[in-house]
């Protein structure tokens, strides 16, 4: 387990505290419609970070063609009809480029800096001449308003409990997923960025924000620098 990742709950917990069977079974949202109206049609997708193939399905279903990569083998497992690679995403070197990159789950804010540089410098280096990175962010509100919590129409209850600060402008947060049969938790690290921050951090991977896709900039449209 990471320093400061921790995940409790039935079934296999990867080493920044997910677990495998929650996330199998939490529902995609509104993300893929987002990705699908800001891409070409059938453009290749590397989703960086895809876990047990949430969006990954929605995606192929949509008509891309998607590689997903993951540092969980168990959460790869889950994943159909897409090309999987096994592996840390900082540290990818594909020697090929995608039409679309794809970094969601909030990883741009992973709370180590040097982490979220090879995240950025994996996206610039994968992304082809002319495409584009999509990535989300958390929302600017993410670390406020603690405890708060959100009822799921499909029957389940997600809660933050808490978000500290541990320093170095790190948050340490908890999430709890309550299900009618079974309950999970995930500590993880976040690194709050504002809007400036962020494109800072962009900046210095050679990446510029191309514009924010929707109303709460929480999904952003990235292009290469130059």
């Amino acid at each position: 387990m990471r320093e400061g990742y921790e995940g409790t709950g039935p079934g296999a917990i990867t080493p920044d505290g997910c677990a495998v069977e929650l996330y199998s079974r939490l529902p995609v949202g509104d993300e893929p419609d987002v990705i699908a109206a800001a891409v070409p049609e059938g453009a290749s997708i590397l989703e960086l970070g895809s876990g047990v193939g949430r969006m990954t399905h929605a995606l192929l279903e949509r008509g891309f063609t998607v590689t997903a990569v993951d540092e969980s083998a168990p959460m790869l497992e889950h994943v159909r009809g897409a090309r999987t690679i096994c592996g840390p995403i900082e540290e990818l070197d594909l020697d090929e480029t995608f039409d679309v990159v794809l970094l969601a789950s909030f990883l741009v804010h992973t709370g180590d800096t040097e982490v979220r540089r090879g995240l950025l410098s994996t996206c610039a280096r994968h992304v082809a001449p002319g495409g584009c990175v999509l990535i989300q962010r958390e929302g600017e509100d993410y670390h406020e308003n603690v405890p708060r919590e959100r009822k799921d129409p499909s029957g389940f209850t997600v809660r933050i409990a808490s978000s500290e600060p541990v320093g170095d402008g790190v948050n340490s947060v908890r999430a709890e997923y309550e299900f009618p049969d079974a309950v999970w938790t995930q500590t993880f690290r976040a690194r709050p960025l504002t809007k400036e921050q962020f494109e800072e951090a962009l900046r210095e991977a050679g990446l510029k924000v191309d514009r924010y896709l929707t109303e709460d900039r929480i999904w952003v449209r990235v292009v290469p620098a130059v």
